[in-house]
């Protein structure tokens, strides 16, 4: 479902910023590249960095082959083209990754499904081909969001959806994946200082090699130009969604990318971005996308049942909220564009 985690080059480049105060003898190594159709960026402080990276995106390049659905012979791709003909054999990566996935749907009552794909693609944003389907095609395709009939068998390593039509995109959540293996990678290989972001999902391997925290920026979702606070994190896994990231209009109605599977539209609830703050990166990427569609009131209930996230809300009547779990690492800096700012607390 989402190329929804790409925030502007505004936050890459305030994260990126914030590594300039670092001590001048670690040494430094950056690279850039492009897989799971997106940039992804990366800084780390290691002697042997140049290495790493290379491992780094091999490891990328390894779960895209597992996770995409444009990619025809990955386990994703597989199992769409076999919907309502016969189970497919999957790594146990893959089938790890849909029960993951599947917690999360049941944890937010729906409000984030990885079977949304087939409606997403009505909207146009799969081939960004975009227009409003009717009412007929939206109630034709519902019935298709259906993650119940995602039979997973762990014994055999299978995955079968039931319905002919279905298909599952991970995208709402295999970035976040991907960002919690490459940290444990650069651990793994003794990096204690590293920064980078997929797309826009940020995670953030121990502090800045001073010892100061990484500063993210989180982005004013009405000017890609300017931002509305700085996260100071360690160790955190940071990931935005936005209606402001991917939309088009249409007869003067903006529509954006995501989707509510409850109903088949887009999410329309008062909230213009979502950022979550975790130590589990794919937790981080599942939450934004489904605390958007559940809106400010049903997020925070769910937060305040919760320990493992926090979160910075934005409303699109000008307020800032920040969870109180993150509000002593979160500067508010969108006074001067009259937005308001209040911590939320359990």
């Amino acid at each position: 479902m989402k190329c929804n985690k790409i925030m502007s080059l505004l936050l890459c480049s305030a994260l990126f910023l914030g590594g300039c105060g670092t001590n001048a003898t670690a040494e430094k190594h950056e690279a850039t590249t492009f897989a799971m159709d997106t940039i992804m960026t990366f800084q780390v402080f290691d002697a042997n960095g140049e290495q790493i990276l290379i491992d780094t995106e091999q490891e990328i390049r390894r779960l895209e082959r597992l996770f995409s659905v444009t990619l025809e012979d990955s386990d994703i791709a597989k199992l769409n083209q076999n919907a309502g003909k016969a189970p497919v054999a999957v790594s146990a990566e893959t089938l790890g990754l849909l029960e993951q996935a599947d917690e999360m749907r049941l944890l937010t009552e729906g409000s984030y499904d990885m079977t949304i794909s087939p409606v997403v693609k009505a909207w146009g944003f799969t081939e960004e081909t975009h227009h409003v389907p009717s009412q007929q095609e939206i109630d034709a395709l519902l019935p298709l969001v259906d993650a119940d009939a995602v039979q997973m068998d762990t014994q055999n390593k299978t995955a079968y959806l039931q319905k002919e039509g279905m298909a599952v995109d991970l995208g709402g959540i295999a970035k976040g994946y991907t960002s919690q293996q490459v940290a444990d990678l650069l651990r793994e290989k003794g990096v204690s200082s590293a920064i980078f972001s997929l797309g826009g999902n940020v995670g953030a391997v121990g502090a800045k090699p001073d010892g100061s925290a990484w500063k993210i920026a989180v982005e004013n979702p009405l000017d890609n130009q300017d931002y509305v606070g700085l996260l100071e994190v360690k160790d955190k896994f940071v990931v935005t969604s936005g209606g402001y990231q991917r939309f088009f209009e249409q007869d003067g109605k903006t529509y954006h990318h995501i989707i509510d599977p409850h109903n088949g539209y887009p999410a329309e609830n008062g909230l213009i971005s979502v950022t979550v703050v975790s130590e589990n990166g794919t937790k981080a990427d599942g939450l934004s996308t489904a605390l958007f569609v559940m809106g400010l009131d049903k997020a925070l209930d769910l937060w305040k049942k919760s320990d493992d996230f926090e979160v910075v809300f934005v409303t699109d009547d000008g307020s800032v909220i920040a969870t109180e779990g993150i509000a002593d690492a979160f500067t508010f800096e969108g006074r001067d564009n009259d937005f308001t700012y209040e911590v939320a607390k359990r």
